[in-house]
Parts: C-alpha cells; sequence; structure tokens
C-alpha cells in the first residue's frame, strides 16, 4: 500500500538551526531547511528551505529545483548575467538541471522546494 503524504502550514513548518550559507558571497549569511519527503531511490526531495538577506552562488548542475515563493523576496541571475528575475511571495521558480548563477536575498525568504536529482538521459 502506498502511504499518502500532506503538509500543511508550510509558512510555519519548523526548519533546523540556521547555520552559515556555504556558497555565499555576504559575511553572515545563513540558511535553514528541513526535508518533507524524500523517493526511496533519493533522486526525488521536498522540503522547505530559508535564507536571510545576502548575496550566493547557486549550481543546479546536477539537479533540477522547482522554488515556490512563500514569503520575502530575491532576485535570481543567469552566472553569465543574463536573465535576471525578480521572485516574490506566491511565485514559481524553475530551474532546470545544469544551470548555474546568483541568488541576490534582499528580504528573508522561505520556499517550497522541489529537487530532482534523476539522471538525465
Amino acid at each position: 500500500m502506498i502511504d499518502l503524504k500532506t503538509f500543511a502550514d508550510l509558512a510555519k513548518t519548523p526548519l533546523g538551526a540556521f547555520a552559515p550559507k556555504p556558497t555565499s558571497l555576504t559575511d553572515g549569511q545563513e540558511e535553514a531547511s528541513a526535508v518533507l519527503w524524500q523517493s526511496p531511490d533519493g533522486h526525488l526531495t521536498i522540503g522547505v528551505w530559508e535564507c536571510t538577506p545576502g548575496h550566493f552562488t547557486a549550481d543546479r548542475t546536477a539537479a533540477g529545483e522547482y522554488c515556490h515563493i512563500l514569503s520575502g523576496r530575491a532576485s535570481v541571475t543567469n552566472a553569465d548575467g543574463t536573465g535576471t528575475k525578480e521572485i516574490g511571495p506566491g511565485d514559481l521558480l524553475v530551474l532546470p538541471q545544469g544551470w548555474t548563477g546568483e541568488w541576490v536575498i534582499h528580504e528573508h525568504v522561505r520556499k517550497l522546494f522541489v529537487i530532482d536529482a534523476a539522471p538525465q538521459a
């Protein structure tokens, strides 16, 4: 039997402790997250993430990511400096596998994330 999962009130989902953001370009920037669900093969992960204001690099070469912004504001830019997108509450950002770039968090962000690390054909 397959067990159905539901997750309510993602804005209040408890997260782990805040820790320094490893790829931050801003001193003192921190992040926290909680995994809600992971597929048995580990290819699909769903969770909630928060990050304090600042600037960091991001690398999605090994896995794509879907980001539903719950609160806060940010800008996301391709590694070559093009395609800047402004995102905020209610927005869905798609970072396809292979994407690299930078985030600038303007206001503390909370997002629901889905990471798809399935092998590419």
